[in-house]
């Protein structure tokens, strides 16, 4: 769901950690990750699957890197047939390269000269690890959670990115359902660049929102 609640500024000076890394209260497992491990145990318990099955899982998810991600977002760029695909229907097409976003409904925003996008979960962790991997700390910190929401266009800042007053700030917020993935815009003067150019400068922090691509 989008939240423009970032199209207001705040006039007074921040000084926090720009790494947002993890506070003491994200150490400790939350509700839902404890919901988690109970589930994993009944479910093998109770025979649907092996703990060997879930490793295997959990590996295949841990080697998946953003270059996949950035694979993605340079056909979007070359492709606009692809792109509109990919706007529409975010899991159908993933899957056409190879990509299989898994139960969740991958939604695909894009920044334009009016609109910049930002994902969080405000939840927990909620994150397109189909195409980006495992989160960064920041992104599971409660610093980046709480605060991105509130005040995006600062927490924007703190990454090195300036978002003029003229462009919108939307935040989403992600799912346990439902993941988001940006397609940040092309940097002038890559018109005639390959896909794998295009790949090269694509980063993981590009396609949550945080930064933007440049060359």
């Amino acid at each position: 769901m989008a939240d423009e609640r970032g199209t207001h500024d705040h006039d007074h000076d921040h000084d926090h950690d720009r790494t947002f890394q993890p506070d003491i209260e994200d150490l400790v497992p939350s509700r839902y990750e404890l919901m988690t491990y109970a589930m994993k145990e009944l479910l093998i318990e109770k025979g649907h699957v092996t703990d060997e099955e879930i490793r295997k899982c959990q590996d295949k998810l841990e080697s998946i890197e953003p270059a996949q991600g950035s694979r993605v977002i340079a056909k979007a760029w070359s492709d606009t047939a692809f792109k509109q695909r990919l706007l529409e229907d975010g899991n159908a097409a993933l899957s056409e390269l190879g990509i299989d976003a898994g139960g969740a409904k991958m939604t695909v925003v894009e920044n334009t000269d009016n609109v910049q996008n930002v994902v969080v979960c405000t939840l927990c962790s909620c994150y397109p690890r189909a195409v980006l991997g495992m989160p960064p700390d920041w992104y599971r910190s409660k610093a980046y959670r709480s605060r991105v929401v509130i005040e995006p266009r600062v927490v924007l800042k703190e990454f090195g990115t300036e978002v003029p007053d003229d462009v919108t700030v939307r935040v989403h917020d992600s799912l346990a359902d439902l993941r988001y993935l940006v397609i940040p815009k092309r940097p002038a003067g890559t018109d005639n660049w390959t896909e794998d150019q295009l790949a090269a400068i694509v980063s993981r922090d590009n396609m949550v929102g945080v930064t933007n691509p440049h060359t």
